[in-house]
């Protein structure tokens, strides 16, 4: 669920599985039990990538039909491995869907839930109206996205991307601050849809092994735009990855026991509580 512009690898991005899992599971243990229909839950996972953390609900709900949802066909051909029957009796399966048009039928699902997606897509809470109407009642929406817009990793690829060397080139391509709210701020939106309400934030101490790995880390997410708009130029992509990882390993020294790489997210679990 990322922008047209950008092209994913989803080797690169499952480089780092254990670390941005963590996130999801633990946004997923503040998932209410799902209302009693007398059915079989019905989940969907609105950017499911490459459908590693998708297959985790089928865990907690076995008998659920979980459906992944993401625009990248490459995410998508990596998750398809896992479609099919669940041990519980359940059935996973992944559609082709862009995050920033889905507009799901009412009463379809009766948990939403989307991990590290809503952040490529610009003014995501003004979907929340129609997400909330596509839950059951009683059903939850629920998601996290990264808060790290601020943090030098972002900041240093921004402020190289606006460089005289690069900005001809790379203006305009990368997010800022402003792509995601504060916790506070997803709060009150959720709460005048009708929604009881939880929203916190979570800043995570990452320690990475290996050489750049911040750069191997970033090269999986939020550098995709840059290295989609210079893909074809292997001269400019080395150039740009070589002063960006200048920087990096400055703002990241490593330490005796790897990289330290603080990571803020930013989470909301919203159960509807109206008919």
């Amino acid at each position: 669920m990322q922008p047209a512009a950008a092209t994913w690898d989803p080797h690169q991005y499952l480089r780092h599985a254990d670390h941005r899992s963590r996130p999801f599971a633990d946004l997923l243990a503040r998932v209410p039990e799902l209302p009693a229909s007398g059915r079989p839950p019905r989940i969907a996972d609105l950017g499911c990538g490459p459908g590693n953390v998708t297959r985790l609900l089928t865990e907690r709900w076995p008998t659920a039909h979980v459906t992944g949802y993401d625009s990248s066909p490459a995410m998508l051909a990596e998750a398809d491995g896992l479609a099919g029957p669940t041990e519980g009796g359940g059935r996973l399966d992944f559609e082709r869907a862009d995050a920033t048009s889905w507009t799901p039928p009412p009463a379809a699902y009766d948990l939403l839930l989307s991990n590290a997606t809503l952040q490529w897509v610009p003014d995501h809470a003004a979907s929340f109206p129609a997400w909330i109407e596509a839950l059951t009642p009683g059903g939850t929406f629920a998601f996290q996205v990264p808060g790290n817009f601020d943090a030098p990793s972002h900041v240093l690829m921004r402020d190289l991307a606006a460089s005289p060397r690069w900005r001809d080139r790379l203006g305009g391509v990368l997010r800022h601050a402003d792509a995601v709210l504060s916790p506070g701020a997803y709060l009150a939106r959720l709460a005048d849809l009708g929604c009881e309400v939880d929203a916190w934030e979570t800043t995570y101490q990452h320690l990475l092994a290996g050489e750049d790995p911040v750069l191997d880390w970033v090269r999986g997410t939020g550098l995709r735009p840059v290295l989609t708009a210079l893909e074809g130029d292997e001269a400019a992509t080395e150039e740009f990855l070589e002063e960006y990882r200048s920087l990096l390993c400055e703002a990241y020294p490593r330490t005796p026991h790897g990289t330290v790489f603080p990571f803020r997210r930013v989470f909301a679990v919203a159960r509807r509580t109206f008919e």
